[in-house]
């Protein structure tokens, strides 16, 4: 059976929390960041296959870490996830897409289907 590991960056907790729980009951292993710094610390040790990130954060903004995952030419597939400006979010999906990451968009608030069909998903 191929392992599956999730990793979350969102500054919401109850969001993470959220993530998580659908993650664990989706058979993967869970880490959650909310910072950046977290996240990236987690990402080296953790060898994520699936990655969820939050577009919008305090310490950072999502195409900063679109851009480190791809200078680290990172192979997990990236589920953006934003309640901000939708075409932001979209843009950030087609930016990681065209540098060369698996990336897909998924619209906050989400249903828990939703995201369950998300990591579902077979990587591409």
């Amino acid at each position: 059976m191929i392992e599956k590991r999730l990793l979350v960056i969102d500054d919401n907790r109850d969001l993470a929390e959220l993530v998580r729980r659908v993650g664990v009951g989706a058979g993967y292993d869970v880490c959650v960041a909310t910072e950046a710094v977290q996240f990236m610390e987690a990402f080296d040790s953790f060898h994520p296959t699936v990655i969820v990130l939050d577009m919008v954060m305090p310490d950072t903004d999502g195409i900063q870490l679109l851009q480190w995952l791809v200078d680290r030419r990172v192979t997990a597939r990236i589920v953006v996830a934003s309640g901000f400006n939708p075409l932001y979010a979209k843009m950030a999906a087609k930016l990681g897409t065209a540098k060369g990451l698996v990336v897909t968009y998924l619209a906050k608030p989400f249903r828990l289907q939703e995201l369950r069909a998300v990591l579902h998903q077979e990587a591409a």
